[in-house]
């Protein structure tokens, strides 16, 4: 299915070219329609009925897991946070002295501080795979260098698929080898990459993978997902909350105390994860994405940017291979004479909003964008690039 602009099922403001979906989604209409029933049916709690609970909470896993391509969703877990879903792997795994946690440079915080602590109590080492200093093959010299760091004292590779600062994509196919061989686990942060660039449980195999909701999921801030693989199924939970001890639909019997969690990983929900507005709101975005395609995303994404890369490239500006980065989150570095500062000011002046990650102006798109958008960018940047080198 080839899509279209989907500008339409957003509340955008017309004057806007958002450009940053990697630092927070638009809301869907539908989602936000969700989230405004479900504050007005709060008016009357006696309407929850104590199948609500559960309910919603399972076609969300559901929906969850087609996205992944994941066989059972009794093995994703509902989670307020990044560091709240790293955190309830971390706690399962059994560092020793001598023991390595191999991460990338610069990696989000969310998937550092866990395993910096880890790695100190335990007195574990942190092995930190730098970038490389140049812009030619980057990408493919980063990938290299995290394959060669991976070795018998690898306990855990704990990564991203995409990189949250430049999006560099890193081949977590060969990854996933590596650690099988020396029998490491591979955490992955997926939050700048689930729900925009395809990503198949089955293919990549991770023992857990962790989701932000509020980028590429397109759903509200303070809500995620993790799918944990059988490794984790016997693990000890973050918590101990109610909800996710088995028979815990049995409203009347919830004293009767159970040593036995409920299926798969969801001891590793939060608590009150049953939450009646994020929930609706989240609900609503991945089925949306699941109607769309993710691979469908992916392409019209890769529609927008080729060109504009193109023109950008030949003007000196250094943008990763396609390779080793996707179509929804690029970095574009600039050419040695040009001014950061003075670019973000002719960006803000056009309305045209991106971030700065680093050396990197971090460019995310959706199906919000239009060509147009992708234009003036470029047109934005040549002319500024232009003004300094002439200047």
């Amino acid at each position: 299915m080839k899509l279209t602009c989907q500008k339409h099922k957003f509340s955008l403001d017309e004057n806007a070219v958002y450009l940053n979906c990697a630092y927070m989604s638009p809301l869907l209409k539908a989602a936000e329609a969700a989230g405004i029933a479900a504050m007005e049916r709060a008016r009357n709690p006696f309407t929850v009925k104590s199948e609500d609970f559960f309910s919603n909470a399972e076609r969300l896993r559901a929906a969850f897991a087609r996205l992944l391509n994941a066989p059972h969703p009794t093995q994703i877990a509902i989670i307020p946070s990044v560091s709240y879903g790293i955190a309830s792997a971390a706690k399962n795994i059994a560092l020793e002295k001598g023991d390595e946690v191999v991460i990338v440079d610069e990696q989000f915080p969310s998937n550092y501080y866990c395993w910096e602590r880890a790695c100190k109590g335990n007195h574990a080492e942190m092995k930190v795979v730098a970038a490389p200093e140049g812009v030619e093959d980057r990408g493919k010299q980063w990938n290299r260098h995290i394959l060669e760091s991976i070795g018998s004292r690898t306990k855990v590779v704990a990564m991203a698929h995409v990189h949250w600062a430049d999006g560099t994509k890193f081949d977590l196919a060969a990854i996933r080898k590596r650690t099988r061989e020396v029998d490491a686990l591979l955490i992955v942060d997926g939050t700048q990459s689930v729900g925009a660039l395809p990503f198949d449980v089955r293919q990549f195999q991770p023992d857990a993978l962790v989701c932000g909701g509020y980028k590429w999921l397109l759903g509200p801030y303070g809500y995620g997902l993790a799918w944990f693989s059988e490794q984790f199924n016997d693990g000890a939970p973050l918590e101990e909350n109610w909800i996710n001890r088995k028979n815990s639909d049995d409203f009347a019997g919830l004293v009767q105390y159970q040593e036995t969690y409920r299926e798969g990983a969801m001891r590793y929900n939060v608590g009150e994860h049953s939450n009646f507005i994020l929930l609706p709101m989240l609900l609503q975005a991945i089925e949306q994405l699941n109607a769309w395609g993710v691979k469908n995303i992916q392409e019209y994404a890769a529609g927008l940017t080729a060109p504009v890369i193109n023109n950008l490239k030949e003007k000196g500006f250094h943008i990763e291979d396609p390779q080793f980065r996707g179509a929804h989150l690029i970095g574009i570095r600039l050419p040695d004479n040009s001014n950061m500062d003075g670019i973000k000011q002719q960006l803000a002046r056009h309305h045209i909003h991106v971030s700065v990650r680093g050396s990197a102006i971090r460019v995310s798109t959706h199906l919000f964008n239009t060509q147009e958008d992708l234009n003036l960018l470029a047109e934005v940047l040549s002319q500024y690039q232009y003004s300094t080198a002439v200047g």
